[in-house]
């Protein structure tokens, strides 16, 4: 995350220009004092054209555009001022988090100019990767450090889960087939869009790699008549999971196994990893190739549902270390490691990013709905480190910055595909919540978002 801004304008607390005799000294000569506070704003922070107007410590404010500001960010002290000039990324996070630093106004648009800023000087972006490497290098992908890394997010509790997902506990992009389809509407429609995008039939085999709480295998069994075999690290997740095909009378077809998807063995009609691959790292994309080759049938076929990035980029610092360690967020040119090695076809690439923003903006309600009851469960500072998460990731997908990738893919001498994508728009033969909204979306081919 790089917030704000470029072509600074000093202006005062009443929003007058500032006048150098106006900055207290504090011992130092005002000139330099305030022509720092510009460098700052024009070399940290470039290119955003929209006003907003950042408050210092002391009392002086800087514009970085004329008109209304958008929002108002506040540093409420020296030290967090300072640290933003070497550290940004992890600074303006935790600052945040803590209460060092206020954003009034309107948080996600800030956030959406910040993502859309031209990049750093060369100088201070080199400055940046340093810093970064230094302050929170990317923690690995080994069995026993992703265990880890996923206990450090997933494990938080179910409880705390429930409070703003819906109902069936999908932590992944809905789809949205209408502009006004509910939340619980659009993870069934892409639960249901990723079962036609594998042409499931029934009394197949299905393995899914990172199965969250299970609604997707609980989905395939139920409405395709297939039979899963689900792996996950998390044993909330799994426990959760297991105890919701036993209710549905789903357990006969539905194996959650707790198992690093390294532990995957058999072989199977379709495999289907859906918000698992940016735990995986790029270091080991050619090894997941070689194990869906080898547990992958002649005529299989294979779903990749992926976060990612238009171009190779490393992962925000602040994400990473307090949010979601290990994480990476590949661009097309790596997610082909997983491909290439082994002649897999490629046969259908959809790019869902408007809908995880959608999606953003339904779990950001809802989690500031019921942000007394997450501050009982943790703190202050949890529930501001969330809402900072929930709502940078949304300006991420809005921006540009970061997409969502769906890849189909086949064994390569495969045939086994369809002649077109007509089945991805039938209506649902299944009933679903307010099946009218979905029926008229884009399942019938008519809906827009």
């Amino acid at each position: 995350m790089t917030p704000m801004p470029h072509d600074v304008a000093p202006v005062s607390a009443n929003g007058k220009s500032l006048d150098l005799a106006d900055a207290p000294s504090n011992g130092q000569p005002r000139e330099r004092r305030l022509a720092f506070y510009q460098w700052l704003i024009r070399h940290l922070f470039p290119g955003v054209k929209v006003p907003i107007r950042i408050v210092f410590y002391n009392g002086i404010e800087v514009a970085t555009a004329p008109g209304t500001p958008i929002a108002t960010v506040r540093i409420r002290d020296r030290t967090t001022f300072l640290l933003m000039a070497v550290n940004l990324d992890m600074t303006f996070g935790d600052a945040y988090s803590e209460g060092r630093i206020e954003v009034e106004g309107d948080f996600l648009a800030f956030l959406v100019e910040a993502f859309r800023a031209p990049p750093a000087p060369a100088t201070v972006q080199v400055l940046r990767h340093w810093i970064a490497r230094w302050n929170a290098r990317p923690r690995p992908n080994s069995v026993d450090k992703s265990r880890d890394n996923v206990w450090h997010h997933y494990d938080l509790g179910n409880d705390f889960y429930k409070l703003w997902l819906d109902e069936q506990l999908v932590y992944t992009c809905a789809y949205f087939p209408t502009s006004t389809a509910t939340l619980e509407e659009a993870q069934i429609a892409k639960m249901e869009r990723v079962c036609r995008k594998l042409w499931l039939k029934p009394g197949e085999t299905v393995v899914e790699a990172g199965c969250g709480w299970g609604a997707l295998a609980r989905h395939m069994a139920k409405h395709h008549g297939v039979k899963v075999r689900a792996f996950n690290l998390s044993r909330e997740q799994v426990a959760y999971a297991r105890q919701r095909a036993r209710e549905e009378g789903l357990a006969d077809r539905i194996e959650y196994v707790e198992a690093d998807y390294r532990s995957i063995t058999g072989q199977y009609d379709v495999f289907v990893s859906v918000g698992m691959l940016e735990h995986v790292g790029p270091q080991n994309y050619r090894a997941l190739g070689r194990l869906i080759h080898s547990v992958l049938k002649p005529t299989g076929r294979g779903l990749i549902h992926s976060i990612g990035r238009n171009h190779p980029c490393r992962t925000n610092p602040w994400l990473e270390k307090r949010i979601f360690p290990g994480a990476y967020m590949p661009s097309p040119r790596e997610i082909a490691r997983i491909f290439e090695p082994l002649d897999f076809s490629v046969v259908d690439v959809e790019n869902l990013r408007l809908h995880y923003a959608k999606t953003l903006e339904h779990w950001l309600q809802r989690f500031d709905g019921v942000a007394d009851k997450v501050r009982d469960m943790f703190d202050e500072r949890f529930v501001r480190m969330w809402r900072m998460y929930l709502a940078s990731s949304q300006a991420g997908f809005l921006s540009g910055t970061i997409q969502l990738f769906q890849y189909v893919f086949v064994p390569g001498k495969s045939n086994e595909i369809p002649w077109t994508r007509d089945q991805l728009y039938d209506r649902p033969t299944y009933p679903v919540p307010h099946h009218t909204s979905l029926s008229n979306g884009v399942m019938n081919g008519h809906g827009s978002l």
